[in-house]
C-alpha cells in the first residue's frame, strides 16, 4: 500500500499536512482502504475523477469511519481534514451528486468509446462492472502506467471476498489503478470470463468488445 498509511491505524491517526479550507461544491463520497471505509462528503471543483486524479490532498468533512470487515459502527472523525486519493482503493459516488455538464462537456462526451464489461482485481477487492475503453485499447491496458489514477467502473459491484461492500445508490465506481493486478473480460450475464472467438477479428465490434 503506497506511503503505508491506514495500514495499522485507522485513516487520519498519522500526521498529514493539512488541506485547504473547502471550496468548491460538496460530493457525497464512500472510500475504501485495505482495513478501512470512510464516508464524507468530498470538497472539489470540476468532477469527481478529475478531482483524484490531479493526486493531490482533499478537503472533506462530515467524515465518519468504520472498519471494513464490519466489526464495528461509523464513528465520526471531525479531526480528519483532508485524504489523499493514493490511500483509496475504492470510491464510491453517486452520478446525481455530480455538477451538470457543460455544452463543450457533453460534446467531448460523445467520442466514441467501447463498453467492455470486466472484473478488476485490487485486493482485497474485485470490482464487477463495465469500462470504456478507445477504440484500439483492450481493458488489460488498464494495468499499464497512465495519466489517469482512477478508473471509473459503471454498473459496479464492489466485492470484499463474497460480500457485497458497494452501496446500490452509487452509480460509479472509481477504483485506484495503481492497486490493480488482474482485468478480466466477463460475460455479465454469468460472471465468467467471456470466451474469445477463433480467429481475428474483421472489424467492427467484435465479440469481446461487447461481451454482454
Amino acid at each position: 500500500m503506497p506511503f503505508g498509511f491506514f495500514r495499522k491505524s485507522p485513516p487520519g491517526s498519522e500526521s498529514k499536512p493539512p488541506a485547504a479550507p473547502p471550496q468548491g461544491y460538496g460530493v457525497p463520497f464512500e472510500g475504501l482502504t485495505e482495513e478501512w471505509r470512510l464516508a464524507g462528503v468530498m470538497h472539489i471543483t470540476g468532477r469527481l475523477s478529475d478531482a483524484l486524479n490531479r493526486r493531490e490532498a482533499i478537503a472533506i468533512t462530515e467524515v465518519s469511519w468504520a472498519p471494513l470487515d464490519g466489526s464495528g459502527s461509523f464513528t465520526p472523525v471531525p479531526g480528519l481534514k483532508s485524504v489523499d486519493p493514493y490511500d483509496l482503493i475504492v470510491v464510491l459516488a453517486a452520478q446525481g451528486s455530480l455538477p451538470p455538464l457543460t455544452e463543450a462537456e457533453k460534446a467531448a462526451y460523445k467520442v466514441h468509446k467501447i463498453a467492455y464489461d470486466v472484473a478488476l482485481e485490487a485486493p482485497p477487492f474485485r470490482v464487477i462492472g463495465t469500462v470504456f475503453m478507445y477504440p484500439g485499447s483492450e481493458p488489460e491496458r488498464l494495468l499499464d502506467r497512465a495519466t489517469e489514477m482512477f478508473v471509473p467502473v459503471t454498473d459496479a459491484v464492489a466485492f470484499l471476498g463474497e460480500t457485497t461492500v458497494s452501496d446500490p445508490e452509487a452509480d460509479v465506481v472509481l477504483v485506484n489503478r495503481f492497486y490493480l493486478r488482474g482485468v478480466e473480460q466477463i460475460d455479465r450475464r454469468t460472471g465468467t470470463a467471456a470466451l474469445r472467438l477463433p480467429g481475428r477479428p474483421l472489424g467492427g465490434v467484435s465479440y469481446t468488445d461487447r461481451s454482454r
